[in-house]
């Protein structure tokens, strides 16, 4: 009787240590890991395309995160995506000829906002907007501009064999001297 009484509190423990593991990997994959309240200042930015960028996704200089995705709107007059992003006081040194670009955590990851920082002795203020974007990388678009233009019967057919230096004949022994 013991011991089936110590295999029930194996299980119980293996069962709750289970759960604790999976409350921690919920909180880590998802937004509320790193997530600061605090003092802070927005910037904005225009993108073309944002692709899956989420609110409260991260903003991160040299992949440190510095501050999160406030908000993601439609322009209706340029018809592009605003984004304006929350930085926290502590990082208000970020120069202005800054860029921002939207990339990709691994291959198939969240999307985040990462900023490369300028050479400007100028600094961000308050409510600045990015002037140098780039916008997010669809996955679609990059499969598609490798099929059609990765395979090797996509070459021109008159390429000469030097391939260098389209002036010279493919056949040298076919000019006359």
């Amino acid at each position: 009787m013991a011991q089936r009484r110590s295999y029930q509190f194996g299980s119980g423990l293996f069962i709750l240590l289970g759960f604790a593991a999976l409350a921690y990997l919920a909180t880590q994959t998802t937004s509320i890991a790193n997530f600061r309240q605090g003092d802070s200042y927005t910037l904005k930015a225009r993108f073309t395309n944002v692709g899956q960028l989420k609110l409260r996704a991260p903003v991160k200089v040299a992949g440190v995160r510095i501050g999160s995705v406030e908000s993601v709107d439609v322009d209706p007059s340029k018809l592009d995506a605003k984004v304006t992003l929350s930085i926290d006081k502590r990082y208000n040194e970020i120069p202005d000829d800054s860029s921002a670009a939207i990339f990709t955590s691994g291959l198939l990851g969240d999307q985040y906002v990462g900023i490369q920082p300028g050479g400007s002795p100028e600094m961000f203020k308050e409510g600045d907007e990015f002037v140098l974007t780039q916008s997010s990388m669809q996955l679609e678009d990059l499969i598609g501009k490798f099929l059609v233009n990765g395979s090797p019967s996509s070459k021109p057919a008159d390429a000469g064999a030097s391939g260098d230096h389209p002036s010279e004949p493919a056949n040298p022994s076919s000019s006359k001297p």
